[in-house]
């Protein structure tokens, strides 16, 4: 009898736990689904598409193509002004600059314009840990000397100390001496501290992800590394991988015919470094010295690869802390910048090198998928010191003075870039098997950088970020751009064809003017490529002036008189410059400057501008009637 009882306890004992385990199994299991996905959201400074992935053949950027061969890579992107501060005071809040009257680096817009909720607000206010790293708003009054804390932010803003010698006198001179130079290769452990801001950033960026690998609260993480930006600062062992003899100079190097002089930019910033001035290039055009333009070159590939050797220690973290297949990635450049194309360096214009940015969209589980436990996702590359690439860089390091003119072919030097894909440690696996993870998603779908904020939200599954009204100063959230989730979404899709603009790219060289004109017609102007996502994506720039002048780059609001105003549609790239009155911020369409057309797929480095042909009149009213429509007319349905 007692038996009879102990048998029934333990029966129900046993019972419980069973029923306990299984709740709390199927608990655990609810509350994984249920975790929100973190947000690595990467700026670099000044990098314009000059990426392997981009079809860049001499560039080594072993960290950004793995990235990109698990996400989509938006082959064009623009920015809504290229230069830093109103850049990303513009994709940060999602905003346009006639919305946030920030063109220059001189006011906050809560303060100027309207208190704008931003993209790292809108997280921090649905419960994620917010960190700003590096340059992410640009420093100074356009961020209210605080990084737009503590709206954006939970966490204080990390700054590397070394910040501070970005003008000091390190970089070495033929003769010994030190200056301010744009080349400047360095031995980092003769910098102050022993170290370089970019890989403080990269440090801290790697020790908060160990530290929220700890944590159950999402983090949105800002990571702004500053190199590409001037001064070409950077470790001189990067100089190894660019030799001189690779180099060479661009492939449109001359002040081009028919530019209106209002939209040159006179790169004046590039003629206050101590190694410019000893040239003594003449104002407003130079041109830089041709041997002098291959060194500056040079040290911009050597610097953007060294910041791609920092984001892949980050992306590495990502991946060590168990947090690679729970975090959207996006990876952006805040604008382009001139190496040299149009006679101009840096960016400052509404040229499509200057306006045009890398961006790249990794959604865990959409955009790639691990083919395996034993894969990867983010392996640290190297191309210093892995093994596997030594012969190929480890020849003599050439020194900063050398010039050669014994350029190496193009079939060669993009020969030599796959064969080191190929064979680095992370490409090497499933290389064979996998096209899609040799080539991720690609699109030439517009997209502009206004709508990065709404896609973010999206993703996440945050609250949707509403359209701006016509008059959006007093509304605190909402956006100028458009969600591209549902691009993506058919992009990952069985069937993305359809998603492919019929745009096909040819030599400007095989064209001569002539040729060029006869596209002008009416008839060429009314059969265009069909529009995928965006009819038409728009960007602008300042000027105080038609003639160049020191403030051309850089204007302050108040000397502003001109404004150029750009607009993108698959097919062509054109432009008015017209009066801007800075005191009420009104635009006079009626009040030309100058005009600029470019016809995409015949002349895609943007050399001749037909804006003034007699048989291209047509099509610059029908395009002008479309820029003054404006960003809303250009939608996606």
């Amino acid at each position: 009898m007692e038996m009879n009882v102990i048998i029934k306890c333990v029966t129900v004992l046993l019972i419980n736990l069973i029923v306990f385990v299984a709740s709390s199994s199927s608990i655990l299991k609810s509350k994984e689904s249920s975790k929100r996905q973190n947000i690595l959201f990467v700026v670099v400074d000044d990098l314009r598409t000059s990426l392997g992935c981009y079809g860049e053949p001499v560039m080594k950027t072993l960290n950004v193509d793995n990235l990109a061969q698990k996400s989509v890579l938006f082959e064009q992107a623009y920015v809504q002004q290229a230069i830093c501060g109103p850049s990303r005071v513009s994709f940060l809040t999602s905003r346009r600059p006639d919305t946030t009257r920030l063109y220059d680096f001189y006011s906050y817009w809560r303060v100027h314009a309207g208190n704008f909720t931003t993209l790292p607000q809108h997280f921090k206010e649905n419960g994620y840990v917010t960190q700003s790293v590096g340059k992410v708003f640009h420093p100074g009054l356009a961020s209210n000397f605080s990084d737009d804390s503590p709206y954006s932010w939970t966490n204080t803003p990390y700054h590397p100390s070394t910040e501070k010698y970005k003008m000091a006198k390190v970089c070495p001179n033929a003769d010994g001496s030190l200056g301010v130079n744009i080349v400047c290769p360095v031995d980092v452990n003769k910098m102050p501290e022993g170290t370089l801001p970019d890989i403080q950033i990269a440090d801290f960026a790697v020790e908060f992800l160990g530290n929220m690998s700890k944590s159950e609260q999402p983090f949105f993480l800002a990571v702004g590394f500053q190199k590409p930006h001037i001064p070409l600062k950077y470790p001189q062992e990067f100089l190894k991988l660019y030799p001189l003899s690779e180099i060479q100079p661009a492939k449109h190097n001359t002040y081009p015919e028919r530019l209106p002089l209002v939209a040159w930019n006179p790169w004046t910033d590039l003629r206050e470094r101590d190694d410019v001035k000893k040239l003594n290039v003449s104002f407003p055009f130079g041109p830089l010295p041709s041997d002098y333009q291959l060194l500056v070159r040079q040290s911009y590939y050597a610097a953007t690869t060294y910041v791609d050797v920092q984001l892949g220690r980050v992306l590495s973290a990502l991946e060590e802390n168990g947090l690679a297949e729970n975090t959207v990635i996006t990876f952006i450049g805040d604008h382009g910048w001139s190496l040299g194309e149009h006679q101009e360096w840096s960016k400052y214009s509404l040229y499509d090198v200057a306006t045009r940015v890398p961006l790249l969209v990794y959604i865990p589980n959409v955009t790639y998928t691990r083919l395996d436990d034993r894969e990867k996702l983010f392996d640290f590359i190297d191309p210093l010191h892995d093994n596997k690439n030594q012969e190929i860089m480890q020849g003599p390091e050439k020194d900063i003075n050398e010039l050669s003119l014994l350029f190496m072919s193009e079939d060669k030097v993009q020969a030599e870039h796959l064969n080191l894909i190929k064979n680095s440690t992370i490409q090497k696996h499933h290389y064979e098997e996998s096209s899609r993870y040799q080539n991720g998603y690609r699109t030439s779908a517009l997209v502009e950088m206004v709508d990065l904020f709404p896609t973010l939200a999206d993703i996440a599954g945050l609250p949707t970020v509403p359209l701006c009204p016509p008059q959006p100063f007093s509304t605190l959230l909402c956006t100028e751009g458009a969600s591209f989730l549902p691009l993506i979404k058919n992009i990952t899709g069985s069937d993305n064809k359809h998603l492919q603009p019929k745009v096909t790219r040819q030599d400007v060289l095989k064209y001569d003017e002539t040729t060029l004109a006869e596209q002008c017609d009416e008839r060429f102007a009314t059969v265009t490529s069909e529009p995928v996502w965006k009819k038409a994506v728009f960007s602008q720039y300042p000027r105080p002036s038609v003639l160049p002048r020191d403030d051309s780059d850089k204007p302050h609001l108040k000397d502003i008189r001109i404004m150029g105003y750009s607009m993108w549609t698959l097919d062509f790239h054109y432009t008015e410059w017209v009066s801007f009155i800075p005191a009420n911020y009104t635009i006079l369409w009626e009040e030309l400057y100058g005009v600029e057309l470019y016809l995409r797929a015949l002349d895609p480095d943007e050399i001749n501008n037909m804006a003034l042909f007699t048989r291209c009149a047509s099509l610059v009213k029908a395009l002008s009637r479309q820029l003054h429509q404006g960003w809303r007319n250009a939608l996606p349905n």
